[in-house]
């Protein structure tokens, strides 16, 4: 960011968006683009062709805004591209194709075990070597040579043409890192994978300058910087350290966005996944010090659309939480899980207790559900100090009120920044220059909700 303006690439699961930074730190542009699933006849694939030419638009509008000097791309962990002689390979999967989990029995014997790796046996591609199992199941051997480049270093390769690997990246419920030695599992190395990954690089670094094309393309300068890069949630976690209130603290994130990733760091113990139940969505993350980190998920933006509408679902409306607390009061509730196979209940089915009032709100109920769940799996990784909710829904009073008063003992905050994740890749191009927005502390929701809570736990407990 010094000296110059800076463009973060935030490639998600539902969304992509790009923003521009001005060199202090301010937010002068932001656009966003609804991600497609590409159906080529065999699979459900990522849309790399889509985001790029959404990319190469958004890029080309930028330039005229500023003097832009640096691109920092950050995306989801549950992508990988494989690269040959220049070019994309295969199309990325799409993680929630169902149709990669066809050899399911045969990869999970292959696995390592979950006290090492801390990476959960999740469905569909969600583990990044599963999904590389299932491209090598078609016996191609275009699937079998290139490099494997993780999801948001494909971005900086795609945009100035070095190869990286990175430990935010790796280290995401892939099945491909061992967090506590530092090294690739056995299972990559046994597959010959863990020789293909692209140098490991750390995300701060510059790995090249804009590629000609782009240059042409987009009007930008030849010496704009593209960073390595960082998984999405790490992001997120990078930049909530930089709170000087949260020093000292065992402070967790909750990161929210499609999935709402809780990462504790813990002070003083260890976050070896032994302690962790790798049937209930919970896993190590690996910061960008390389450091392990006790986490937990769930896909709450997800089941939120589900249950309220997409065109709602991250809506702050303050007037819903008199519709939340008469839902305590009536014992309205919804029992998990409206995704299957994530989150603390893979396998409950999701149902609603005690009739819905004619008066009741769809998205008051849904904030208040995903505030339930959230509040298990906060429990499940030990977050018991301070609490800072970033993202889409910190900003939804439903959900953060109820949250504080779920957890009494905690301290919740929130921020008024909405592009936490943004400024976590900021801080990867010049930490000094970011700011961070003031901290506010979540009251309670204004209702009694310890049976509540006591009977929503009971009935989703029995749920599976």
């Amino acid at each position: 960011m010094a000296g110059g303006w800076t463009i973060v690439l935030d490639v998600g699961k539902t969304h992509s968006k790009a923003t521009l930074w001005d060199d202090a730190g301010t937010c002068v542009a932001r656009r966003v683009r609804p991600n497609l699933r590409i159906n080529t006849g065999n699979s459900l694939n990522l849309d790399t062709t889509g985001i790029e030419r959404w990319l190469r638009g958004v890029l080309s509008e930028f330039a005229r805004l500023g003097s832009i000097t640096a691109i920092v791309p950050i995306a989801h962990g549950a992508g990988v591209a494989l690269i040959a002689n220049g070019q994309l390979q295969s199309a990325p999967l799409d993680y929630e194709w169902p149709g990669v989990d066809a050899d399911r029995v045969a990869y999970n014997q292959q696995r390592d075990p979950f006290l090492a790796t801390g990476s959960p046996a999740l469905p569909g591609g969600l583990n990044i070597g599963m999904q590389l199992h299932w491209l090598e199941s078609l016996r191609s051997t275009d699937t079998r040579r290139g490099v494997i480049v993780t999801w948001a270093q494909y971005w900086a390769w795609l945009l100035c043409g070095v190869s990286a690997s990175e430990i935010t990246s790796l280290g995401c419920h892939t099945d491909l890192w061992r967090p506590y030695d530092r090294a690739p599992s056995h299972l990559a190395v046994r597959r010959g994978w863990a020789g293909r990954l692209a140098r490991l690089t750390p995300a701060d670094s510059v790995l090249g300058t804009l590629r000609p094309e782009w240059v042409e393309a987009t009007g930008l300068s030849p010496r704009v910087q593209v960073y390595c890069g960082m998984h999405d949630s790490n992001a997120a976690l990078l930049a909530a350290r930089s709170h000087a209130e949260l020093a000292g603290h065992d402070v967790t994130v909750l990161s929210t966005g499609t999935w709402f990733v809780a990462m504790r760091t813990p002070i003083g113990s260890d976050a070896r996944s032994a302690l962790l139940p790798e049937a209930r969505d919970c896993l190590v993350n690996v910061d960008v010090a390389g450091t392990p980190i006790p986490s937990s998920r769930f896909m709450g933006g997800r089941e939120i659309e589900i249950l309220a509408g997409a065109d709602l679902a991250d809506s702050a409306d303050a007037c819903r939480v008199s519709f939340a607390i008469k839902a305590v009061e009536a014992g309205e509730m919804i029992i998990p899980s409206c995704v299957p196979g994530v989150g603390p209940f893979p396998t409950a089915n999701s149902r609603i207790l005690e009739p819905r009032q004619s008066s009741s709100d769809p998205m008051a109920l849904a904030h208040l559900y995903a505030a339930m769940i959230a509040d298990v799996s906060l429990d499940l990784i030990g977050s018991n100090d301070t609490l800072l909710i970033d993202g889409r829904f910190a900003a939804a009073p439903v959900f953060a009120q109820a949250l504080a008063n779920l957890r009494p003992a905690t301290t919740v905050l929130i921020s008024s920044d909405e592009d936490g994740v943004a400024h976590g890749a900021l801080r990867l191009a010049n930490a000094g220059q970011t700011r961070s927005a003031p901290l506010r502390r979540v009251p309670p929701l204004a209702v009694d909700m310890a049976e509540y809570r006591a009977r929503w736990r009971a009935a989703a407990e029995n749920a599976g």
